[in-house]
């Protein structure tokens, strides 16, 4: 069931099994700007970027999600007008320029512009994520965080190797446990890979699982891998028992 919203910022909440503790989160899910920023002065190239989004990354959460009978979170806008990644004082919360694209729209940005950006994009997100993760603490079900993100096979010329990178930030048990599960599954697997927290993608994690003590990871598949709705279903797929099984060994090793 997909939770409707009357403010099309908001989150959108995909509901998953009453005692599932997990909760995807997909922050880069969409490319859409809505109509009162415009085009913030880019082409069609760079709108259909990994600049505006995580390519397939939606795909992948939600295949991730149906697998595994969890909740999934995702964003309705595009992170070039609000990344929910950043803390909103953060320059690449609203970023000026992204890899090799200037960014108009966001150039100069007054402080009332930013404030007005956050209130409309990420506060509404955040809140109902919090209030998600309370709701389930409070029915007696300790929430595991994990975020879904891609990234671009070639970073500033460079060809990236790592097919699958897990994040993690305090908290490094769910994301070994993953690493842990992927050895012999045909991907090039690496810890803290191609970001890691000290790279301030870990906001998310920070602002919602660490406060509780909340198993977390960040998971980071390379964008070719899951450029169709097929591929990121066979990546989900995948990914699904090393999730699992992280999940399982860790409640062993808690009990």
């Amino acid at each position: 069931m997909t939770t409707t919203r009357t403010d099309s910022y908001r989150a959108v909440i995909e509901e998953g099994g009453g005692a599932q503790p997990l909760v995807f989160v997909c922050e880069h899910a969409s490319r859409a700007i809505p109509a009162k920023w415009g085009d913030l002065g880019l082409g069609e190239a760079a709108l259909l970027s990994h600049i505006a989004w995580d390519p397939g990354a939606l795909n992948l959460a939600r295949g991730l999600a149906r697998a595994l009978g969890a909740w999934l979170v995702h964003g309705p806008v595009s992170r070039l007008v609000c990344d929910l990644n950043r803390s909103p004082d953060q320059p690449g919360a609203m970023p000026a320029r992204s890899e090799v694209f200037d960014i108009p729209g966001n150039s100069r940005l007054a402080g009332a512009d930013r404030a007005a950006r956050t209130k409309a994009v990420y506060q509404p997100f955040h809140a109902d994520l919090a209030a998600l993760i309370a709701q389930r603490l409070a029915l007696g079900v300790v929430p595991v965080i994990i975020t879904v993100h891609s990234f671009t096979p070639v970073w500033h010329g460079t060809p990236r190797r790592v097919e699958f990178g897990v994040i993690h930030d305090a908290d490094p048990r769910l994301a070994t446990g993953i690493v842990a599960a992927a050895q012999g599954s045909g991907l090039e697997t690496a810890l803290n890979q191609p970001y890691s927290a000290a790279d301030g993608v870990t906001h998310l994690l920070r602002l919602h699982a660490t406060p509780y003590g909340l198993q977390n990871a960040m998971l980071e598949v390379r964008n070719d891998l899951i450029a169709t709705p097929e591929a990121a279903q066979a990546m989900a797929l995948r990914l699904a028992p090393m999730v699992s099984r992280a999940m399982t060994v860790n409640r062993a090793e808690v009990a």
